[in-house]
């Protein structure tokens, strides 16, 4: 699939008030009436859910959490109903449409949660460089010699921990990745081909680093010891971007790793089944929500 260009919507002002948050409801409410009903072709019904490993990143509105929650779920349905056109051979002007409703909904979701990461002052949407903040970056990486599989695990010799949507007292709502317990200072790989769109600390995700692939998806690698790329750089499949570590709000040594719609907080898609669909099997039963 070729490099996917984010339509976007006018950027709301930093401070995030209610005209404009209304406003911006409603075209993404429009786009979700336009989106068909039915589950994911692999079962999964991301929640979106908001929270993660850190307190900081929680929204404030429970109202707010939800419809980005809806949005998430209905982005799913849409990216599912692209699939399966384009597995029927269904006509070009069909798949168009369909795609054409999935990036509005899309749209709609990264304007509200840009806007509401600008005002909590989360570090992906203010200082996605890290450079404000003095990041601890090691020397860049290179891309590994040979990989015969475009994707691949995140990291090596791992256990799996916390599930996505677990429960609990760490978490501001639900779990939003999926942990890999790991010794700090292990590798952290990049899953797949990409872009890096932050580099950045400070928060409760500690150290952190998110990835744009060229299927639109973005994947986040948190709790790092160590940094290995920049905002900007290219990544391939199994290319150390950092090295595990416990920053930020954990208990102890692990990566928590992400797959959003989005490069913000808020838009979390269940990760297992995401790797399953690139053909990623991921070895170890994750712990129970």
């Amino acid at each position: 699939m070729g490099r996917e260009h984010h339509a976007r919507l006018p950027r709301p002002r930093a401070r995030f008030r209610g005209a404009t948050g209304a406003a911006l409801f409603a075209l993404l409410l429009l786009a979700l009436a336009a989106v068909p009903a039915g589950a994911g072709a692999d079962g999964a019904s991301g929640d979106g859910l908001l929270g993660d490993g850190s307190r900081g990143n929680g929204f404030r509105s429970d109202s707010f959490r939800k419809e980005a929650a809806r949005a998430v779920r209905a982005h799913e349905r849409a990216r599912a109903r692209v699939d399966r056109l384009r597995e029927s051979d269904a006509s070009p002007t069909e798949v168009k449409d369909a795609e054409r409703r999935r990036k509005a909904v899309r749209a709609g979701l990264w304007d509200l949660l840009w806007a509401t990461g600008r005002n909590s002052g989360d570090p992906v949407a203010v200082d996605p460089s890290g450079q404000d903040s003095r990041c601890p970056f090691g020397d860049r990486s290179r891309p590994p010699e040979r990989r015969a599989h475009p994707w691949t695990a995140p990291t090596r010799r791992y256990w799996l921990s916390a599930g996505y949507a677990a429960k609990g007292s760490r978490w501001a709502h639900r779990h939003t990745g999926q942990d890999f317990a790991v010794d700090s200072g292990t590798p952290v790989y990049a899953v797949g081909a990409g872009t890096v769109r932050a580099t950045t600390c400070g928060d409760g995700f500690g150290n952190q680093v998110v990835v744009r692939h060229r299927d639109g998806y973005f994947t986040q690698y948190a709790h790092l010891s160590r940094i290995d790329v920049r905002k900007g750089g290219r990544v391939t499949a199994g290319q150390r971007i950092g090295l595990s570590g416990s920053t930020g709000n954990v208990t102890g040594p692990h990566l928590h790793f992400e797959v959003r719609i989005t490069p913000y907080v808020g838009s979390a898609v269940p990760p297992l089944p995401w790797l399953r669909r690139k053909d990623v099997e991921v070895t170890g039963a994750p712990a129970l929500p």
